[in-house]
């Protein structure tokens, strides 16, 4: 289980890095839940306040869409969340790093914690809209293609999606369309930001980290996907009032993960 491949880093203006992917078995999505929980449980007041914030910004977004007209935007917003989820776990990462620095955490740890690598996860965060905006204008076309362009109402449409041959159909095609998409958009950052946070790389290197991670230990990542995925459902099923737990406690856990697949080692750099 020890086993790893490496990538060594060769920047000039920075110490070098030897990046080790380790390979990890199937018991280990449940032990990283197990410290996100742990870290919740330490963090409470701060992780809750973070995981609030986010449950108020949705909350906000959905009562915007229903009062400006945009309502039919929202299954396909939500539905996209998974392409923007490890951007807004940044702050619980943030905790979790002063939890093991042995410090008190605070929402300066879980709002500013993005500060010292700005500019590489502002790229990361481009990386990642881009693959919004590919599932928005994948869901637009599907939409299009099934139900023509004229938007019916709030009630008559979720109907026809669970009632009817042409919305069964758009469910189906777009859980599978958007399934591919979101796990490339997972399989270039489940690591990837939490590197950017922790290491002097490029966003480049991060996202060449969590390929080679998804690569090195697949059905691992895989069941991890699929985890994230259904904790995120269960959350925006209680109308977004369970997110205000289940995504610190997630945010806590990705950081787990990222530091039992991951291992960095300096050393000296090769003079020619």
């Amino acid at each position: 289980m020890n086993a790893a491949t490496t990538k060594t880093n060769h920047h000039s203006d920075q110490p070098s890095v030897k990046i080790t992917i380790n390979k990890v078995g199937l018991d280990r999505p449940r032990a990283w839940l197990a410290a996100g929980v742990e870290d919740f449980r330490r963090a409470t007041v701060v992780s809750l306040s973070y995981g609030m914030f986010w449950v108020g910004l949705s909350i906000a977004i959905t009562l915007g869409a229903f009062t400006m007209g945009y309502w039919y935007w929202l299954l396909p917003m939500i539905a996209g969340f998974m392409f923007i989820g490890p951007l807004v776990a940044v702050g619980s990462y943030g905790i979790s790093r002063a939890l093991e620095r042995g410090q008190v955490p605070n929402l300066g740890d879980a709002f500013g914690s993005w500060k010292p690598h700005a500019g590489q996860l502002a790229m990361m965060g481009v990386m990642m809209m881009i693959f919004f905006l590919a599932w928005i204008r994948l869901a637009t076309l599907l939409f299009a293609l099934f139900f023509g362009f004229e938007v019916p109402s709030p009630a008559s449409l979720y109907t026809a999606l669970l009632t009817t041959s042409e919305g069964l159909g758009m469910l189906a095609v777009g859980t599978v369309a958007g399934g591919i998409l979101a796990f490339g958009a997972f399989a270039i950052s489940v690591v990837a930001i939490p590197t950017l946070m922790d290491q002097d790389l490029t966003f480049m290197e991060g996202i060449e980290a969590s390929v080679r991670c998804v690569a090195r230990n697949f059905r691992v990542m895989l069941l991890w996907a699929v985890i994230l995925t259904l904790c995120v459902l269960v959350g925006v099923m209680t109308f977004y009032i369970g997110l205000a737990l289940i995504l610190p406690v997630l945010g806590h856990a990705s950081w787990h993960a990222y530091e039992d697949l991951v291992r960095f080692e300096p050393f000296e750099k090769i003079k020619s």
